[in-house]
């Protein structure tokens, strides 16, 4: 028997059937992303890796997975203003149970006003969400009619008129307008929610990798380009010659100058890109951290860079000199904060932080550094670093600090350390980035981690 062949109409809808279906997919996995960050108050990380494992999502595409990824991360860094457009369009507010039903009016809002999805695309997988399950299975109408309001000119207006900084908390604002300005605090906002480019640390030849990772080499020394596609399939992961990291958070261990052949103490060292920029420079490095997993992923990553340094599972507030059997060269300790200063690449933190998260990590801080200060031998250097832009975390630590121990003494940081940008550097020359340094790049390619560091000498 003679098959016919395929009518090229049948086709086509096959293949719309097929990527219809492949979009619902990864619109549910950054739906249930959303619910696990916002409902459930869990990490964006941990919400994308429990989302992963659910045996619906195991053969997801990459591509796939990195849309999810987007969807997520846009709906968190626009919420408020989603928030608002959508609230203005109902006739009347959704019930408090009516959760997910408005996660799903979020995540296509922000498809039309944020990514510019095509409407039909957008209206017809979120109500396909809605009938996905039974509590919201009543609002697909809905979700059809308040989407394509959305979809509306008017409606785009509205949103482009509105103030990216409504997306910041309140008393995120109201602080740093008191530490850093108005002014400041205006492009602080703008620069929290942007994506983050990809900043890459390399062992050696920055031009050279520059090239072939299609990128620029920022002031500061790090490798810098777009942050598309998997790091994986990018030059040289494979072969271990560079790793992920801000331009920020590589400043500190520069701090330290040159480490070869010193012994150095990192601690709470996890994720691990200081560990590896002091082993690649070639210090005995012992790496601190309380976490067995995230010490078990700095190791894979040594590994991959083809280098090694003392893994330690410890408390950081009292791993002691007996533990580690010396006193250390230099000691660098990035302590547990707020970390306020990644919301670029950590959205999740305009949502799940309080206002007095910071004054309850004031003294596990302090505690982290009493003890990094008694691993530090006569002459060497000690320095505190922390990715939040609350000042009692940072300046005022340190502040505290120096009242209590007359041993030690501020070395300040000089504009030639940093790539001659001052505008980085305290009156009292310790580091403080804020995320609209490093501008005057393409789209893209702007900004940093706030971040701050001190550099302190035992006398």
């Amino acid at each position: 028997m003679t098959r016919r062949p395929t009518p090229k109409s049948n086709k086509r809808r096959s293949r719309a059937s097929r990527q219809s279906a492949t979009g619902l997919e990864s619109r549910l996995l950054a739906l249930e992303v959303l619910e696990s960050v916002l409902v459930n108050r869990r990490g964006l990380d941990e919400a994308l890796e429990l989302g992963l494992a659910k045996e619906r999502f195991a053969s997801m595409e990459q591509r796939d997975k990195g849309f999810a990824r987007l969807l997520g991360v846009t709906v968190l860094r626009n919420k408020r203003q989603l928030q608002k457009i959508i609230d203005d369009l109902l006739e009347r507010p959704l019930k408090a149970r009516a959760t997910r039903a408005n996660l799903i009016l979020l995540l296509g809002a922000a498809q039309l006003l944020k990514l510019a999805a095509p409407a039909h695309a957008v209206i017809d997988t979120a109500v396909n969400l809605c009938r996905l399950d039974r509590s919201t299975g009543g609002f697909d109408r809905l979700t059809n009619a308040v989407l394509r309001r959305v979809a509306l000119p008017e409606t785009h207006e509205r949103f482009a008129n509105l103030d990216s900084a409504e997306n910041v908390p309140a008393w995120m604002l109201q602080r740093w307008q008191e530490a850093y300005g108005a002014e400041a605090t205006a492009k602080i906002a703008r620069a929290c929610l942007q994506e983050a480019p990809l900043d890459i640390s390399v062992k050696t030849s920055p031009d050279t990798w520059a090239e072939q990772l299609e990128g620029i080499v920022v002031a500061t020394g790090s490798v810098r380009r777009r942050n598309d596609g998997r790091i994986e399939d990018l030059p040289g992961y494979n072969e271990g010659a560079w790793w992920v990291q801000d331009a920020a958070a590589a400043l500190p261990v520069r701090l330290l100058g040159d480490v070869s052949g010193l012994h150095v103490a990192d601690l709470c060292a996890a994720p691990g890109g200081k560990t590896a920029q002091l082993a690649t420079a070639g210090a005995t490095v012992a790496a601190v951290d309380i976490s067995r997993s995230r010490l078990n992923r700095v190791e894979q990553n040594l590994a991959r860079l083809q280098c090694s340094a003392k893994l330690v599972v410890a408390d950081a507030s009292t791993w002691s000199v007996e533990d580690a059997g010396m006193l250390f060269d230099a000691v660098l300790v990035d302590v547990p904060c707020t970390a306020t200063g990644t919301i670029r690449r950590h959205p999740d933190i305009l949502h799940l932080k309080q206002p007095d998260d910071a004054s309850k990590l004031a003294a596990t801080q302090a505690k982290i550094l009493m003890n990094a200060a008694n691993l530090t031998k006569t002459g060497g250097a000690l320095v505190y670093c922390t990715c939040s832009m609350e000042p009692e975390e940072g300046e005022g630590q340190i502040e505290r600090f120096l009242e209590q121990h007359s041993e030690f003494v501020r070395k300040p940081i000089t504009p030639d350390e940093v790539g001659s940008h001052s505008e980085m550097l305290t009156s009292d020359g310790d580091l403080r980035t804020l995320p609209f340094h490093l501008d005057g790049f393409d789209d893209g390619l702007t900004g940093l981690d706030g971040f701050y560091a001190c550099r302190l000498v035992r006398q």
